[in-house]
């Protein structure tokens, strides 16, 4: 019997959570950035997507589960999901810089954030840029270094098309924004990310403030040396490898496990947020 009261208390948790949903698009540095609401609560955590992603691909089963719990602003990048492009490339910096301005505008003065693969490494530049802005942070399967990726994963960048990239978030991208030519534009930037992606240095990391936990899994694109080596140069950083693929950790579409270890996560995570 308790343990069908908890997940009924659960069940109820999460419903209310998703009650409370709004949403809405920021002038930020020369786009309209768009951006959800979830939840309630006082100090909110930022929710950063990976590359290629929507809110709906990374987080589709974290979000939720956050929620249940605290207020939860989850973001589109630029040129991704229903946020416009502009004519620059696309950079870490450019990102950080745009979801600190989208939280100005929201007068939101410290938040937590939490970003999955590029939005993990979007998440160290905004403690490393923007540190008056930053309570505790999360990067998930986040890189700073080229050699922290599987060997041969640069070398194969040039030649990347966009058919190579995965059909699921193909068409997270599509349900948003119908306009194939904006998809192509999208994967062109993010591949070109890469491409010219250099390395940051360590001191870079060690200037990072915040209380951080580093979350990566073990067959993960990113080594789980560089995860590791990540949580030795932030200060204080804490260290999560689980079971999995890219993504498996938050259950993002393109792991294609489902829900995977998402409760896992939100418990670790949200542990972590309310010490």
């Amino acid at each position: 019997m308790r343990v069908l009261s908890l997940a009924v208390i659960f069940i109820a948790l999460v419903a209310t959570a998703n009650a409370q949903v709004s949403s809405g698009y920021a002038p930020v540095n020369g786009i309209r950035m768009y951006y959800e609401i979830h939840g309630g609560g006082q100090r909110p955590v930022v929710l950063i997507h990976g590359g290629g992603s929507t809110i709906e691909s990374s987080f589709h089963y974290l979000l939720p589960l956050l929620a249940a719990h605290r207020r939860v602003i989850a973001v589109e990048l630029q040129a991704h999901g229903r946020t416009s492009d502009r004519d620059s490339p696309e950079s870490f910096q450019q990102d950080a810089d745009d979801v600190a301005a989208l939280l100005r505008y929201l007068q939101i003065g410290k938040a937590d954030f939490l970003g999955f693969s590029n939005g993990g490494s979007t998440v160290l530049q905004i403690a490393i840029r923007h540190p008056d802005l930053v309570g505790k942070i999360v990067p998930i399967s986040g890189v700073y270094r080229r050699d922290g990726l599987v060997p041969g994963f640069f070398e194969s960048m040039p030649k990347a098309t966009l058919d190579v990239m995965p059909a699921v978030l193909r068409e997270a991208f599509l349900k948003e924004t119908p306009d194939t030519a904006k998809l192509l534009v999208m994967f062109l930037k993010d591949k070109q990310r890469m491409i010219d992606f250099k390395d940051w240095s360590d001191d870079d990391l060690r200037s990072i403030k915040a209380p951080a936990m580093i979350i990566s899994s073990d067959r993960d694109v990113i080594m789980p040396e560089h995860t590791l080596r990540m949580a030795r140069v932030i200060p204080g950083a804490r260290l999560v490898i689980l079971p999995g693929v890219h993504g498996s950790s938050i259950g993002a579409a393109e792991a294609g496990v489902g829900k995977g270890y998402a409760e896992i996560t939100a418990r670790l995570v949200e542990e972590f947020l309310g010490e």
